[in-house]
């Protein structure tokens, strides 16, 4: 067996020295180290050799394949240097020639979107809260009129954490409890962006974590009239001043009385396509009075305070702007679909 890696070796070198450029160099590395190579197909037989030939088999054809790879890498090293000053000899650099524009970078399409909620909210009053990612489970739901077993709470998909009732946020509404509690018993008029986490399978138009905005507002004497003021012209901003509104009635949790806020398809101008599913209307966040127990929970008293939040999906907004089917698009990282924006 020796002798057969003697020849192996022998023939692989001679072969290497007349290896003269790059593409001889890669053919010869396929040819004597690849899998298909003599040298290989050689190790391969190891199992079916007496116990007592293996160890000085494979021995002999390590140090053969060890040799191969160092004349390989020498080979490497002086091709390299002989094509790059091949190069720079036959290419002279011509000064004067205009340079090469850099690359610039993008806001990502969801961020966009963010940056404009928080212009058209701010031109309003609205402040930006920030709160925290990873919730207790009575904030996250309890404070939120959704005690224990409360059916609402199969509404979000839950990630839960191996502490005892600490989860991760399921939506920003807790968010409005952190405010609440911090500036009670002043009026608040706040948006609370962030990222948000369900435990949900990953389709076209479902993510495991995704962007909201929350938005929230507190004082005395504020009415349903207030909200639907407040949000029609939030789209008037966003969309356009001759877009339609429309509020549907619906049912959270911690708003009484709750709606849904559609506008008028901007696709087709309301009158049916496949982006409205030939309704006319696009729904676009979620809203209503804050409920008098989420009041309490926060500081305030029902009694002399009310308020309205709201709820929506930049990243859905996004895709219903630009006609994005597959809200994967936005953690793929794909430079053919952020370059578009």
């Amino acid at each position: 067996m020796s002798t057969n890696f003697d020849q192996i070796e022998k023939d692989a070198l001679e072969a290497l020295a007349a290896a003269a450029d790059s593409a001889a160099l890669e053919k010869w590395r396929m040819a004597c180290l690849g899998r298909s190579a003599p040298l290989m197909a050689a190790l391969g037989t190891l199992g079916t050799l007496p116990k007592e030939e293996r160890k000085a088999f494979g021995q002999r054809g390590n140090q053969v394949k060890q040799a191969l790879e160092r004349a390989f890498e020498e080979a490497s090293d002086r091709i390299g240097h002989a094509e790059l000053a091949s190069a720079l000899a036959a290419g002279a650099i011509d000064v004067t020639a205009p340079g090469r524009r850099r690359g610039r970078g993008r806001l990502h399409p969801a961020t966009q979107t963010l940056r404009r909620i928080y212009a058209i909210f701010a031109e309003m009053g609205f402040q930006i809260y920030r709160s925290r990612e990873v919730e207790t489970d009575e904030l996250n739901f309890g404070l939120l009129n959704m005690p224990p077993h409360h059916p609402a709470r199969d509404m979000w998909d839950t990630f839960y954490t191996t502490a005892p009732n600490v989860i991760l946020r399921t939506h920003t509404s807790p968010g409005q409890i952190h405010v609440m509690r911090e500036r009670c018993p002043q009026p608040i008029r706040v948006i609370l962006p962030g990222m948000c986490y369900r435990y949900e399978q990953i389709t076209a138009r479902s993510e495991i974590q995704f962007y909201q905005v929350e938005g929230l507002a507190v004082g005395r004497h504020i009415t349903m009239a207030d909200l639907k003021g407040t949000l029609t012209a939030f789209a008037h901003a966003l969309f356009g001043p001759g877009v339609r509104t429309r509020f549907r009635s619906d049912h959270f949790p911690f708003t009484e009385p709750s709606a849904e806020m559609d506008v008028e398809c901007f696709v087709c101008d309301g009158r049916g396509c496949p982006v409205c599913k030939q309704s006319g209307w696009l729904e676009i966040l979620g809203c209503g009075m804050v409920h008098p127990e989420v009041l309490q929970n926060g500081g305030y008293d029902p009694r002399e305070f009310s308020g309205f939040a709201f709820g929506m999906g930049p990243q859905r907004i996004t895709m219903l702007m630009h006609k994005i089917e597959d809200i994967r698009y936005f953690f793929a990282n794909d430079l053919r679909f952020l370059e578009q924006f």
